[in-house]
């Protein structure tokens, strides 16, 4: 088990070095290859309201000048020993990982997604748990009694679910459950955990709702169709045949199968999630990485958007080494 997760720590750190060269072309290299200058570039660094000047200046001072690999090395100086950045009229530093320094708001990007991250983390683990405990529950009660008035009823719910999107939802819940019978909070109430557990857990009540709708939908479609295809296995009928009871056979047996692609499906979600849920934060008015993103593309701030893909990255990268461990918990045959 432990060569297993040394494997899986290497390969994840092999993983984030491609990651960090691939956003670099793409933030970069991408654009001049569409015929972007590197002036082009620093624009994007300096805001909308910068003169010529100050666009020219900031090129020469963050190097887009540069043959790409220097401008790489740069790159990676930052991510790992920080970097200085001259603002004009002193010199600040950005530590090490600096995800990127912000001229518009002269201070690096790192902290200020530190400060969105509980708000975020919180959106998607209060929803994670719902709609894992939700998706799943239904999916298997839905299999086992296929047919039923309850399977079409859970299902048609699980397809309006998938179908409705979540700024449609949100709204909806806001104008009624909040504006017009003020059972849960308007739009922007957040409370911090450490402050008040139970106003942490009101306020984002409806938010945690109308995300975990959606994937829960999703993850009762999935594990529904999971359940139904692994009882028509052999090693199924066999467990009955030996005379084990059915909660065994279900519980033991075939939630073994359906959970893998369930944790597959679960890591990427949530890593993308921690990343910043947009249009749930949007239309809530959550102060969480995902309204922090609209920010910055509303400000044309290239930094604020590289950090946040970078952070978007190491958190999938992350949560899919959780998955493959619990892979070899659930599957021991994984671990070969």
């Amino acid at each position: 088990m432990l060569a297993y997760i040394v494997r899986r720590l290497i390969g994840a750190v092999l993983v984030l070095l491609v990651i960090t060269a691939m956003v670099f072309i793409i933030f970069y290299e991408v654009p001049k290859l569409g015929g972007a200058s590197s002036n082009d570039l620093a624009a994007r660094y300096v805001g909308k309201s910068a003169t010529q000047e100050q666009i020219e200046a900031a090129a020469e001072k963050l190097g887009l000048n540069d043959p790409i690999y220097v401008q790489y090395g740069n790159f990676l100086k930052g991510l790992f020993a920080g970097e200085d950045y001259d603002t004009g009229v002193g010199t600040d530093h950005c530590s090490a990982p600096c995800l990127g320094y912000s001229f518009q708001t002269q201070q690096p990007v790192l902290p200020d997604l530190m400060s969105r991250l509980p708000v975020t983390f919180s959106l998607a683990i209060g929803a994670a748990v719902i709609w894992l405990t939700l998706g799943v529950g239904t999916g298997v009660l839905s299999a086992l009694r296929k047919g039923t008035v309850f399977d079409r009823a859970a299902m048609g719910v699980a397809l309006a679910g998938v179908s409705l999107p979540i700024f449609f939802t949100g709204l909806l819940s806001l104008s009624v459950l909040s504006y017009r019978f003020g059972w849960f909070p308007g739009g922007g109430s957040y409370t911090p955990f450490h402050e008040n557990p139970l106003n942490w857990a009101y306020d984002l009540f409806l938010p945690w709702v109308t995300l975990a709708f959606l994937y829960a939908a999703l993850y009762a479609r999935l594990t529904r169709a999971g359940v139904l295809e692994t009882m028509n296995e052999d090693y199924i009928r066999t467990a009955r045949a030996k005379g084990l009871p059915e909660k065994t056979v279900i519980g033991k047996h075939v939630m073994r199968s359906v959970l893998t692609p369930v944790l597959t499906t679960f890591g990427l979600d949530i890593g993308v999630l921690l990343g910043g849920a947009v249009l749930t934060e949007t239309t809530y008015s959550l102060p969480g990485l995902g309204s922090y993103t609209v920010q910055a593309l509303g400000h044309n701030d290239l930094p604020k958007l590289l950090g946040v893909t970078l952070l978007l990255a190491i958190f999938v990268v992350f949560a899919n080494l959780i998955v493959d461990v619990l892979y070899a918990v659930v599957d021991p045959r994984v671990r070969l």
